[in-house]
């Protein structure tokens, strides 16, 4: 904006002597009132600094009386020093405020120039979605919870004793062998199953137990379909009555749920440390292929001995499946290390 001429024209001021003994006080505080009225127009920060050396600089005549100051005698120096020390004050204070608000209203002016309207949708957002692996889990739990089980968690660093030893794995067991086990000493290690979590839920529950365990489990192989720390989830049933045919029907009705078609499900003999007898199960594919989806059995005797439960009255069976293996199943993806590359154009087909 530019200052109108009239606004930094020193006419406006009254013409007063350049001689400081000729002047009274009432000139001078004219002087000052004019000086302040002149401030008030101006409406440029660049017209006001200009308006500051003209009133206030070396060659103005508030400076050309001041340096008169030393021809005064005593009294008249103290008197007139006043007077000129009122003046200086009232036009430093007037400038001084009249450049702050100059100030606010060319920040203001740039906000309101610069305003952004915060209601609007914001441009090129994209709504983001829950991980692949995290889905499958819900749709895996979806169907036991409503079967009647309830989801238990556990730690996630175990000791020794709840991930091998209470699960009838001994050190000296060969079983051992197929975990290939990340240890921090001699009594603690990062859990290679999801089954210490049942151990201690039997060991802080009567039966009848019904739970599944979902969670992150921990053994050193990597390859296309192994990782370092992948997901399990694994259920556990102990009641007065629990059956091998009960265990086989949950089975198969869980996976044509899971799947959402009819399949033809198949349980191999196999050996679990903890379970007997113990089952893989396998299920044909669309290309009459038998795939392996899960491993399960009926609860070993001394496993529910070790949880202070009577093996002679009450019976469980128990299951556990790899969360990426059916992840890897039902999306129909080859490669497990996909899920964890954190590939937004991968993991963005999921949502």
């Amino acid at each position: 904006m530019t200052t109108p001429a009239a606004t930094t024209d020193l006419s406006a001021l009254p013409t007063l002597s350049s001689e400081l003994s000729e002047l009274n006080e009432a000139q001078l505080n004219d002087f000052a009132s004019a000086a302040e009225a002149l401030i008030l127009q101006v409406t440029d920060a660049r017209a006001l600094q200009d308006l500051r050396v003209q009133l206030t600089g070396k060659k103005s005549a508030l400076t050309g009386w001041s340096k008169q100051m030393g021809k005064l005698s005593g009294d008249d120096k103290k008197t007139y020093g006043g007077w000129l020390h009122e003046v200086r004050s009232r036009i430093q204070e007037a400038l001084t405020a009249q450049q702050q608000e100059l100030e606010v209203a060319a920040l203001n002016a740039k906000l309101e120039a610069e305003s952004i309207d915060i209601t609007l949708p914001a441009r090129g957002g994209q709504k983001g979605h829950l991980h692949p692996i995290t889905m499958i889990t819900q749709r895996m739990q979806q169907y036991f919870i409503q079967a009647g089980f309830n989801v238990a968690t556990g730690p996630e660093v175990e000791s020794d004793y709840y991930n091998f030893e209470a699960l009838n794995i001994p050190s000296h067991h060969p079983a051992r062998a197929m975990h290939d086990t990340f240890y921090f000493d001699a009594h603690y290690l990062l859990r290679t199953h999801t089954s210490p979590v049942q151990i201690r839920t039997m060991e802080k529950n009567e039966p009848p137990i019904r739970i599944i365990c979902p969670g992150r489990v921990y053994r050193n192989d990597s390859d296309q379909t192994h990782s370092p720390m992948f997901h399990q989830l694994e259920g556990l049933m102990v009641t007065e009555s629990s059956t091998f045919a009960e265990l086989k029907g949950l089975i198969s009705e869980f996976l044509e749920a899971f799947f959402a078609k009819e399949l033809t499900v198949r349980f191999r003999p196999s050996f679990f440390p903890f379970t007997e007898p113990s089952a893989e199960v396998d299920i044909l594919d669309d290309n009459g292929k038998w795939l392996e989806v899960m491993g399960c059995g009926m609860v070993h005797p001394q496993v529910l001995t070790n949880c202070g439960i009577d093996s002679d009255k009450y019976t469980g069976f128990a299951f556990g499946m790899g969360i990426e293996r059916f992840a890897m199943l039902y999306y129909g993806i080859d490669d497990l290390r996909l899920f964890f590359q954190n590939d937004v154009r991968f993991l963005k087909q999921f949502g």
